[in-house]
């Protein structure tokens, strides 16, 4: 089964406002710059975004910030993006943060079709407030609920027409588990290749659960933090 569009334009034209979208990248690596570019020039509005991390002030979901696009966050991390603070302290943006393992799983389960789990982390915390904790062997633990997306977008390094995916190295953190968590799963690749020519032992997501594939273009492979020494 061919998958393949033409660009991320098409691969998100039915992305509308109130959506919810789970997006892959550990910071600013293996994110899908192709389709947050795409859904800034759309500019479809109140949009929950589920991401390790909200990107930067100019780059990643930083952009869509920018456009006040995103109405909540559910992340990890979200340090490095002055814009984001300001905007949670002013009420214009909800944020669920969620810590990084337990947002992994909740992402992972939402694909595995289990509702929920219990956890140790977060324990005693602002994380467990309003939730169901039990012990479990003399140990506390809390429920957290799965997350399912009405969309996800992730970045490959290698994809086939089927929608097989190759991730390479740090963007492999949360792509896989994103990838599994949407209804509609969107992805781009650095390198499409003919069905046939990807190992079938080295495939990190199989191709049943990509809708759409494309060849991406442009790419920046921005860094946070660049450290040179002396």
């Amino acid at each position: 089964m061919n998958k393949v569009v033409t660009d991320a334009k098409v691969a998100i034209q039915d992305i509308a406002d109130g959506a919810v979208l789970a997006l892959g990248g550990f910071g600013l690596c293996g994110i899908p710059e192709n389709c947050i570019a795409a859904l800034v020039e759309k500019g479809v509005k109140n949009l929950t975004c589920i991401s390790n991390n909200a990107g930067v002030d100019d780059f990643g979901i930083g952009l869509m910030l920018q456009k006040r696009q995103v109405k909540k966050m559910i992340s990890s991390y979200v340090g490095e993006n002055k814009l984001f603070e300001s905007l949670v302290l002013s009420g214009e943006l909800e944020v669920e943060l969620t810590p990084q393992g337990t947002l992994a799983e909740k992402l992972r389960a939402g694909g595995a079709g289990i509702p929920a789990f219990f956890t140790p982390t977060g324990v005693g915390t602002k994380v467990a407030e309003g939730k169901e904790v039990r012990e479990f062997g003399g140990r506390k633990y809390v429920l957290e609920q799965a997350l399912k997306a009405d969309f996800s977008l992730v970045k490959a390094w290698r994809g086939d027409p089927m929608g097989n995916l190759i991730f390479r190295k740090t963007a492999r953190n949360f792509n896989p588990v994103v990838a599994v968590a949407g209804k509609i799963t969107i992805a781009e690749v650095e390198e499409l290749l003919p069905v046939g020519m990807l190992d079938p032992d080295q495939i990190h997501v199989p191709g049943i659960y990509v809708k759409r594939i494309f060849q991406g273009r442009g790419y920046q492979k921005r860094i946070e933090k660049r450290t040179l020494s002396q």
